[in-house]
């Protein structure tokens, strides 16, 4: 016995156009193509290019039908709306036409595949107006082929059309290109798939939330093809229980996306500078499965929705009613500042935890990052604030003369305070005062000092008060060190400690007595 399923056909097959009419999104290609057979300028040549699951294959099934249809009653010409009745038009949509030649050029690259068309194209055609050769993924094909290929695609015989198709048209010579009626096709709105999605459901009596086929939409990326498989999967996973009811929670789950109302909520938290419950929606979407980069990617995609809505862009149609209230409201709260910096940190969040080796850890270190940069004042707004009186001024920085030592020993001990013993050190042996005037500091070197002596000394000032010194080495009549004035001091009062009465005395009676650890001064003698 047959199994029920053997002849069950995949929807992006069961649904593949077979009428201009049917093909979705492509009306500027459809309108020319149209014009073109009306006042008979048919080209030899075309090349349709695009992202997969456009319909690139389609189109040129499609264009094969119109150049080949004979009508109903089999005396017709070419046209637009091709019958799907007659013999050519069935036999080509079956892919069983021996006029219609369908070749891989992926599996066909090299120059012996092509001689045997350039051989073939002499010969009529068997039983169709024209002979036409579809070559799929043409990019693939060698240069060779592509050199043997150019003379018969400039001047081919007025019985053959070639129609090449391509999802990397930068990948084909320019000789090949100047050759053909180029064709791009676009990527198919997301709206549109979803209406398209909803019309595939209704044949196959199925039912579905339009959320569910809203996100389908958004997953397919623009490709018809891409959409349908995903739908086909959505179909099967949908919970027979429920009468096969196709829902936006399993479409979800079997997508692996987050969920759209977490996200809001997610971002409403980031906004509001509350941590603790932005991670602890991302643990509850980890928790479902979903891929933290996907995460960041929806935050991104919300970032991106509130920024064009607050530029006055038409709303997506294929977003929720309720989203797309979140973004208006979103739109007339934030700034475009705030937008774009918040912009720019998920971005740099994205990568970062694609690279991750934990992607949870980084996700939530990105979060907590726009937390925390999402509560900082914009910029122009905070202008507008103190223009308005609403917040204070900063305080003006202060003048050199406040805020620089007294003198020059006052600056070293500051540096030594500061925990830059190197410089103290250098400045106290090393320097001759010549000049001081905060913030002008002018020395004279008395041994050799570090190459970036100065720059060093320069920064560590700066690092204190804010102050831009000028520090400058001159070979100028200066003081002596800090160094040396200590030892004369020091050398001066014991000087004047050995001439007292009663030191002299004992220094005379003990000639080889020394005299340390002393302690009076000048005054204490008086």
């Amino acid at each position: 016995m047959q199994p029920r399923d053997a002849g069950y056909r995949v929807l992006a097959r069961k649904y593949r156009p077979q009428t201009f009419a049917e093909l979705i999104g492509q009306e500027a290609m459809v309108r020319t193509l149209g014009n073109a057979i009306k006042r008979d300028r048919i080209a030899h040549a075309f090349l349709l290019t695009g992202v997969r699951g456009v319909g690139k294959t389609s189109t040129a099934r499609l264009i094969a039908k119109a150049l080949n249809c004979i009508g109903p009653a089999g005396n017709g010409g070419p046209t637009i709306d091709p019958c799907n009745v007659c013999e050519p038009c069935i036999s080509i949509a079956e892919g069983r036409h021996i006029d219609v030649i369908e070749m891989d050029a992926a599996s066909n690259t090299s120059v012996d595949n092509i001689r045997e068309i350039i051989e073939a194209v002499r010969y009529s055609a068997v039983s169709a107006r024209y002979k036409v050769y579809i070559v799929d993924e043409v990019h693939m094909l060698s240069k060779n082929a592509f050199n043997a290929l150019l003379k018969t695609l400039e001047e081919p015989p007025p019985h053959v059309k070639f129609i090449f198709a391509t999802t990397e048209i930068d990948k084909v010579p320019v000789t090949v290109l100047s050759r053909c009626q180029r064709f791009d096709l676009r990527r198919i709105p997301a709206d549109l798939l979803a209406s398209h999605f909803a019309y595939v459901l209704e044949q196959e009596h199925v039912v579905s939330e339009p959320d569910a086929l809203a996100m389908i939409a958004r997953a397919a990326e623009g490709s018809v093809r891409d959409g349908l498989s995903i739908l086909d999967q959505a179909v099967a996973h949908a919970d027979m229980d429920s009468g096969g009811k196709v829902t936006a929670d399993q479409v979800q789950g079997m997508l692996g996306l987050s969920d759209r109302g977490a996200l809001r909520r997610l971002l409403t938290h980031i906004l509001d500078g509350d941590g603790k419950n932005a991670l602890a929606i991302l643990g509850e979407q980890h928790a479902l499965g979903v891929d933290p980069a996907g995460v960041v990617r929806g935050l991104l995609e919300l970032v991106h929705g509130i920024t064009v809505t607050k530029v006055g862009t038409t709303d997506d149609p294929a977003l929720p009613a309720e989203e797309r209230a979140a973004l208006a409201e979103w739109a007339g709260k934030l700034g475009h500042g705030t937008l774009h910096r918040l912009w720019q940190m998920l971005l740099k969040g994205h990568d970062e935890v694609v690279k991750a080796a934990d992607p949870r850890e980084a996700a939530d270190m990105a979060v907590l990052r726009a937390v925390y940069a999402a509560t900082l004042p914009d910029p122009g707004e905070l202008a507008r604030r103190i223009a308005e009186g609403g917040v204070a001024a900063p305080a003006a920085s202060p003048t050199p003369a406040s805020t620089a030592p007294a003198d020059f020993g006052a600056l070293v001990a500051r540096l030594e305070a500061g925990g830059r013993y190197a410089l103290a050190q250098l400045l106290h042996d090393n320097a001759g005062l010549v000049r001081y005037a905060p913030p002008e500091l002018s020395l004279r070197a008395t041994k050799p000092l570090p190459v970036d002596f100065a720059r060093d000394l320069t920064a560590a000032l700066k690092s204190f008060d804010g102050m831009i010194w000028q520090v400058g080495l001159a070979d100028e009549p200066a003081s002596a060190t800090l160094l040396e004035q200590e030892n004369a001091a020091r050398l001066a009062n014991e000087e004047f400690v050995k001439a007292q009465p009663l030191v002299a005395g004992l220094l005379e009676a003990f000639p080889s007595a020394e005299l340390t650890g002393w302690t009076l001064n000048r005054s204490d003698a008086a």
